[in-house]
């Protein structure tokens, strides 16, 4: 019988997990085309050609406008989450992620209209970050709440896994379209393609989550009426501490702004001097992807033994320190090294903060404001990293020669921000759903916390066979 300390997992755990995996593909795949074509195409059409420095750091500006209006979306979109459920909130995000991609697909250019082909993109863009704000929280909670006691890590990482896999889409989509088709047709409209099938998105999303039952500890919070009016002031009354240290952890994401934002500019633009093709270039992040998407499971199992600051704080550091060869490998025009320090920096070594904070994250705060206490903090986090990408290159503009020493240092010293903060913070794997967010709670004993994983693995190995 399934105590409040071990609740039940069986389909649902793994339907939900497949929802948010499936769910933060098809929107992070949206989110991405755009950073793609941000730093592929965008400053060609969007704005003036005169000055390519102008151009590049105006079209990573509107990459980072997204980040800007991530925050005010987790504030509307957590209290959505917290009010009216996990589920609802997550077919919202989609539905507004895939009508604004759309919408890209579909602006005209500078040269037709002038500055207004550019507003409207930042208009998109900002419809783009208020809806992806609720994705992982959203998907993250759901997902934790379904889970098996000892195996969250486990189960939580498959939204990041998703994420990833978005990426890799995103990027793929890309590839033959840059690769075969003739530049001046890629420019005047091949590059659209990818944002109009955000069509199969909407479609596809919508056909997922409405399949999912909405969580237990969500379900049980309604019936004791316990739903928080108002969880967002809730969340910052009493949880602050705790979303600084998410505001601080999530700072991380300066390593996808190397990899892939500031990195793509730096490679291919011409003002840079490097010469990576297009095609060529866009494997970088799609080969990084590939191997993410195999260690993402096994680091969130990792952290279901031996924690996840351990996983968190080593992934932070390692990926901050392997900034320098990444940037190095581009600045000697090796592609080849550039793909390796790529599978090492972003593949893998930064997993061990990426498949770990959809488990840690949620960890730190009670079901009652869950959703919107990681929103909140997470996209403030992130925020606060939206215009490294034009920092990155009006610091380090075409023409630096010490590209790598000046914007690897700043990757550093950001990820040890955000190790410190996962330092500060509590250990969370062995605390019970019920006494999450509770900062005194007392994790089980290790015998009783290992007892109940062998369980939840041994159920999921009989679940397999007989399915």
């Amino acid at each position: 019988m399934a105590s409040k300390q071990h609740p039940p997992h069986g389909g649902q755990a793994k339907k939900a997990t497949a929802s948010g995996w499936i769910g933060s593909a098809l929107e992070y795949y949206d989110f991405f085309i755009y950073a793609t074509a941000a730093s592929l195409i965008f400053p060609q059409i969007f704005f003036p050609s005169a000055d390519p420095t102008v151009a590049i750091i105006a079209s990573l500006a509107t990459y980072g406008v997204g980040y800007v209006a991530r925050p005010i979306g987790a504030f509307v979109l957590g209290h959505w989450g917290d009010t009216h459920g996990r589920k609802k909130v997550l077919i919202l995000c989609m539905f507004l992620m895939g009508i604004s991609t759309m919408a890209v697909g579909l602006l005209p250019t500078y040269q037709q209209v002038g500055w207004l082909a550019p507003a409207l993109l930042v208009l998109l863009r900002l419809i783009q970050g208020f809806a992806v704000a609720g994705e992982i929280s959203g998907a993250s909670s759901m997902i934790l709440e379904h889970a098996p006691f000892g195996r969250r890590g486990f189960f939580s990482s498959f939204t990041l896994q998703g994420v990833q896999a978005g990426q890799i889409l995103a990027a793929a989509v890309f590839l033959p379209i840059a690769r075969f088709m003739d530049p001046a047709d890629f420019n005047v409209w091949g590059w659209r393609i990818p944002f109009l099938l955000s069509f199969f998105v909407i479609v596809a999303g919508y056909i997922i989550r409405k399949e999912v039952d909405e969580t237990p500890a969500f379900a049980s919070e309604g019936r004791k009426g316990d739903v928080p009016k108002a969880p967002v002031l809730e969340a910052i009354r009493h949880h602050w501490p705790d979303m600084l240290r998410v505001i601080a952890m999530s700072l991380m994401n300066v390593i996808p702004v190397v990899t892939s934002i500031f990195g793509a500019a730096y490679a291919v633009q011409p003002g840079y001097g490097i010469g990576f093709h297009k095609d060529v270039y866009l494997w970088i992040p799609v080969l990084g992807n590939i191997v993410a998407v195999l260690v993402i499971p096994f680091v969130g199992n990792l952290s279901d033994k031996i924690g996840r600051r351990p996983c968190m704080i080593v992934g932070s550091l390692g990926a901050g320190l392997m900034s320098y060869g990444y940037l190095y490998a581009i600045s000697i025009h090796s592609e080849a090294l550039a793909i390796v320090m790529s599978l090492l920096m972003w593949g893998m070594v930064y997993q061990g903060y990426n498949a770990v904070f959809p488990s840690f994250y949620p960890e730190l705060f009670p079901t009652r404001t869950r959703v919107s206490a990681m929103a909140i903090s997470q996209n403030i986090g992130t925020a606060l990293t939206a215009m490294l990408p034009a920092i990155f290159a009006t610091i380090s503009p075409p023409g630096s020669t010490d590209i790598p020493v000046t914007i690897g240092s700043l990757a550093l010293f950001i990820t040890a921000i955000a190790a410190f903060a996962c330092w500060t913070a509590r250990e969370t794997f062995r605390v019970p759903m019920h006494e999450l967010g509770n900062p005194k709670a007392t994790p089980v004993a290790e015998s009783e916390y290992n007892a109940s994983r062998e369980q939840a693995v041994m159920a999921a190995r009989m679940a397999k066979r007989g399915a």
